[in-house]
């Protein structure tokens, strides 16, 4: 296989699903999913609002519609995977039948549902990695311990936490497969961008770690809010109502900034000084990736061809 048309415009970005990989293209999403029958499913759709608005084009303003799209997007895909991967035959059936995947088109859950999921996960979240570093810097604080050293400290335990949560979760089995399709989506990502055939034993040549990933952009995302955190304590005398409020009101904005970051260590990747400062994103994505197995190399690609000719056609 030739290798891929290139649009040197666009940036091809993804995430790993259940027993599957989603691309991300500019104005259509594309996953394919192994089906426990052995083929592979493949589903594509056009997004609209605001993931296609302008919005999306303009510099530290699209960092925030990233992340929110990251989140939306995602759980949209993660639900049509786990649709397909979990596919079982009704009991009773014949074991050795064929298999015919479900229907791309049946939706199991509603818009109110995966709303209703993406919110308690955003609780979650901000209740762990925001909610609980604060409350101990305000502890701390009332200790008697300047405020430059409180922010410090939050910053690391805010870390630590997001560096202990994905190491645990590695642990389990299924999150490990997971895992070995984020590096199939990465290492396609990389062959696409080298110009290399999409074939498997092409694509394995390249490393599982992408400097775009969005494991470095939560990376850069709490190395830059440690320093828009000090700057806001140091300047605003506040209490703990504040505090906790600037840490969600500040949060769009260094986001903004962060994809810009990344999009500059993406853009000059190949400098030696850059590579030197995204050396801990990297260094990260040792937990986030696996080395992929080959069935799971072809599922990569497969939603990175479908992608790419939807962008083609855009």
């Amino acid at each position: 296989m030739s290798a891929a048309p290139q649009r040197p415009d666009v940036y091809y970005g993804g995430q790993a699903v259940i027993e599957g990989v989603m691309i991300r293209a500019p104005r259509h999403m594309a996953v394919a999913v192994r089906h426990p029958g052995g083929e592979i499913v493949r589903h594509s759709e056009e997004l609209t609002g605001f993931t296609t608005g302008p919005l999306r084009r303009v510099p530290l303003v699209r960092g925030a519609v990233v992340l929110w799209e990251t989140l939306s997007l995602g759980l949209r895909a993660i639900n049509y995977s786990s649709r397909i991967a979990l596919d079982e035959p009704e009991e009773g059936a014949d074991e050795e039948a064929p298999t015919t995947p479900p229907d791309p088109e049946e939706e199991p859950f509603t818009d109110a549902a995966m709303w209703f999921s993406m919110a308690i996960g955003i609780i979650f979240a901000i209740a762990i990695f925001f909610v609980g570093p604060v409350l101990l810097a305000n502890f701390l604080e009332s200790q008697g311990i300047a405020r430059a050293g409180v922010v410090a400290i939050e910053a690391a335990v805010r870390l630590a936490l997001f560096v202990a949560y994905i190491a645990l979760i590695g642990l389990m089995p299924d999150i490990r497969r997971v895992f070995q399709y984020h590096g199939a989506e990465h290492m396609t990502i990389h062959a696409y961008e080298a110009a290399r055939p999409l074939e498997v034993a092409d694509v394995r040549r390249f490393p599982k770690e992408h400097t775009r990933c969005g494991t470095s952009f939560l990376v850069i995302v709490i190395i830059i809010a440690l320093a828009a955190f000090l700057a806001f304590d140091l300047l605003v005398d506040q209490g703990l109502v504040v505090r906790l409020a600037s840490r969600i009101v500040l949060l769009p904005p260094i986001a903004g900034i962060s994809y810009e970051v990344l999009r500059f260590g993406a853009r000059y990747e190949s400098n030696a000084f850059v590579r030197a400062l995204f050396v801990p994103n990297i260094a990260l994505q040792a937990l986030t990736t696996r080395v992929p197995e080959d069935d799971q190399i072809e599922v990569a690609i497969a939603a990175f061809e479908m992608a790419v000719e939807s962008a083609t056609e855009d």
